[in-house]
């Protein structure tokens, strides 16, 4: 019998995992993946970029988690070795309009302890000659990148080193009893259940009778990759993002390997790991996702329409390299060849108000707890975020 059974070995679920062994040494805990290693979906596939935490209102947990996340990440990678690079980041006005949503950005990284810089257009010429602004830029010192895969893979290492128990090739079937859940191995014995399953934490979570008003709406994210770097990105170069939706728009990322990449798209997908082709097909969920993009594309709600029409012209090269200049000068971009692996952002809805939820969702009662929205920055967040889960989810639902 376990205390603790941890479902998805993504770089959530290991933290909970890791965070649940340091503050009770003596608890049972187990973490199970249903692929064949760690961090195959969202945490091995997306950007790599560690955020400061200036996006967000000072009043969302996304805000401190990010913030916090940030600094802990950074100490990690020090402390264990895991290559960083700590390219900051420059976030540009294309217009006059713009030039509130950076001082909106500024006022909410002030408020949140989140270090920004004010460049003139002549101070960002002079460190950054390819990057175009309109009057001023804003730069980020802390913002850096790291190889996601890399990363979750020490945090497993780490989770083995204090041992948990991570079994890879066991899928959660379903749930017996309050005490027992079926895999693809068997049956396992726990007193609680950490549902941490990324894309399928909401079908997991209406076994338990939680996420009665969600459904997870998939999101394909690829970048265009220049991967010798012939266009010299020397920092990550962001637009001001549109605060009303989750996604930041496209820009550019400089990876750990100095690869340069434009992107990501955001791309509503047709079921849950619609990667490439038909590959993981299923009929049920298509039919249930699509009967909801249906209706958002209907009602054009928080403009899922243009959203949905602008993200699929982002699979012609042309147009997402044409997007991508309104950021630069002269840059090279004749590298930008080949699309990255894709990934897929579970990003939860709102079925009653039909609106994509912004901030961190988790449920729980004494049997099991369930993150719902673990919505990006998560991988940033992971660190705050899971100490937060273990102290308000676990801790204070024990008998």
């Amino acid at each position: 019998m376990y205390d603790y059974l941890v479902i998805g070995g993504g770089i959530i679920g290991l933290n909970i995992a890791i965070t649940l062994k340091q503050k009770e040494p003596t608890c049972k805990v187990i973490l199970i993946e249903k692929e064949r290693d760690i961090a195959l979906h969202s945490s091995g596939r997306n950007s790599g970029v560690l955020h400061a935490g200036f996006y967000y209102s000072a009043d969302s947990l996304k805000a401190r988690f990010t913030r916090d996340g940030n600094k802990l990440m950074r100490e990690f990678c020090k402390k264990r070795g895991v290559a960083i690079n700590q390219c900051g980041k420059v976030i540009v006005a294309t217009n006059e309009e713009e030039l509130a949503g950076l001082d909106e950005l500024k006022k909410r990284g002030n408020t949140n302890g989140v270090k920004l810089v004010w460049l003139s257009e002549e101070e960002l010429a002079s460190r950054y000659p390819n990057v175009k602004t309109h009057k001023k830029a804003l730069f980020s010192p802390t913002t850096a990148s790291v190889d996601p895969k890399e990363l979750t893979r020490e945090f497993a290492k780490l989770a083995s080193e204090i041992g948990i128990v991570i079994l890879t090739n066991t899928r959660y079937e379903k749930k017996i009893n309050h005490e027992e859940i079926l895999t693809n191995q068997g049956v396992i014995r726990c007193k609680k259940v950490i549902n941490c399953a990324g894309l399928y934490a909401d079908k997991i979570a209406k076994e338990y009778g939680f996420a009665k008003n969600f459904i997870i709406i998939p999101f394909k994210g690829i970048y265009l990759k220049d991967k010798a770097n012939k266009s010299n990105l020397q920092t990550n170069i962001y637009p001001v993002p549109n605060l009303a939706n989750p996604f930041l728009g496209v820009h550019y990322t400089l990876t750990i390997h100095n690869e340069a990449k434009i992107g990501p798209t955001a791309i509503p997908a047709f079921w849950r790991e619609n990667y490439k082709g038909f590959q993981n097909f299923s009929q049920e969920e298509m039919r249930e996702i699509l009967f909801f993009e249906a209706k958002l594309f209907y009602t054009n709600a928080f403009g899922f329409r243009k959203l949905a029409l602008s993200e699929m012209r982002k699979y012609l090269k042309s147009h997402l390299i044409k997007l991508a200049k309104k950021l630069t000068w002269k840059m090279d971009h004749s590298g930008y060849q080949e699309w990255s692996a894709p990934g897929i952002r579970a990003q939860l809805l709102n079925t009653d108000t039909l609106k994509l939820v912004q901030d961190f969702v988790v449920q729980s009662d004494a049997q099991s707890v369930h993150v719902l929205n673990a919505v990006s920055p998560a991988f940033t967040s992971s660190i705050p975020f899971a100490n937060w889960v273990v102290e308000n989810h676990i801790q204070k639902n024990q008998h």
